[in-house]
């Protein structure tokens, strides 16, 4: 079985079923994401995906700032029509490259972010454009009608919203039809469901791109067995979820997985990835390393039952891993 090619949303946005989450590929205000990033192996990582068949890549102004989409540029630099590429804007970042850590969907922000975006990727137009957050001063149709002005003027293909209510999702889709909605979604994060943004989603068709589709390492090649096996400027120390007693019973949890996986002789990331495709969506699992691209795209031969569906979702029932964010990034997330 090969990467299968599909429509995400009805505008004509074709992907493969599995992405690249590129943001652990440099820093973000000087902390590093998963670990350290090497330059050389992400655009190593970015080659050997695309010879697999995974040409799409996933990025943000906000990595970095802007260091990472200066990354795809090295990468993609005489080769771009072959890449699918998803960016975003949002986080307000001032003329001196630097994030305000404000919220900015103003209309002439959206101007000025995307130049910036097509600046640093080398390229003169976007396939896919996110607002990465809600900006809770400015109505969506405000920004969303800003964004539909690029993509009159052929500058992005697509767009998509980040983290957002089925009633926002409503409101921008009246505004301009919106092909994606990215949100955090594994065997440890399903608000989505709870929330009823996936049905949503089904009745706009709109295509669901899942981001930290391995419960950001729980579910891993690189397995951790405790909290202080992050470095001291790993984000993940500030996340409830990994922290004191709640880690160790998601731990637990983790190996349940990982059991399961062990009887179908896959490892338990491919396992993680396999539910998320089975169930219709794009995972866009982050990685720096080409061995561990190559382990993500293989999950794309795994076929689950759904009785081995039914048995994933009982593992990790709705509601039990703790909080995906401190208190200040919940409050980012528009309910």
């Amino acid at each position: 079985m090969s990467i299968k090619q599909f429509k995400l949303g009805k505008q004509g946005l074709t992907v493969p079923n599995i992405g690249l989450g590129c943001m652990g590929m440099t820093q973000i205000a000087g902390a590093d994401i998963y670990g350290k990033a090497d330059e050389t192996e992400a655009i190593k990582t970015i080659h050997r995906s695309l010879e697999l068949g995974g040409n799409f890549l996933d990025t943000a102004d906000l990595y970095g700032p802007l260091l990472n989409e200066r990354l795809i540029a090295k990468a993609i630099k005489g080769n771009r029509d072959s890449y699918v590429i998803a960016t975003k804007f949002g986080f307000e970042i001032d003329d001196n490259e630097q994030l305000t850590w404000k919220f900015n969907g103003k209309p002439d922000y959206v101007r000025k972010a995307v130049e910036r975006s097509l600046k640093n990727l080398g390229t003169d137009y976007i396939d896919l454009y996110y607002l990465h957050r809600l900006d809770p001063e400015v109505p969506i149709e405000d920004t969303v009608g800003a964004m539909a002005e690029l993509v009159k003027e052929g500058k992005v293909g697509y767009l998509g919203l980040s983290e957002v209510s089925s009633q926002t999702l409503v409101k921008a889709n009246a505004t301009h039809p919106i092909s994606a909605l990215q949100t955090e979604y594994s065997l440890f994060e399903r608000t989505v469901e709870e929330a009823g943004i996936l049905d949503t989603l089904k009745e706009l068709g709109i295509g669901f791109v899942a981001y930290s589709p391995l419960g950001r390492g729980f579910i891993s090649g690189e397995r951790i067995t405790s909290p202080d096996d992050f470095p001291e400027n790993d984000f993940r120390r500030s996340i409830p979820r990994f922290q004191g007693e709640q880690f160790y019973k998601n731990l637990e949890l983790a190996d349940a997985i990982e059991a399961l996986a062990s009887e179908k002789n896959v490892t338990s990331s491919q396992l993680a990835l396999a539910w998320i495709i089975a169930k219709g969506h794009l995972p866009i699992p982050g990685t720096k390393r080409v061995k561990y691209v190559e382990e993500n795209i293989a999950a794309i031969n795994i076929v689950l039952t759904e009785a081995e569906i039914a048995n994933l979702e009982s593992i990790v029932p709705l509601g039990v891993t703790g909080e995906r964010y401190d208190e200040a990034g919940m409050g980012w997330i528009d309910k």
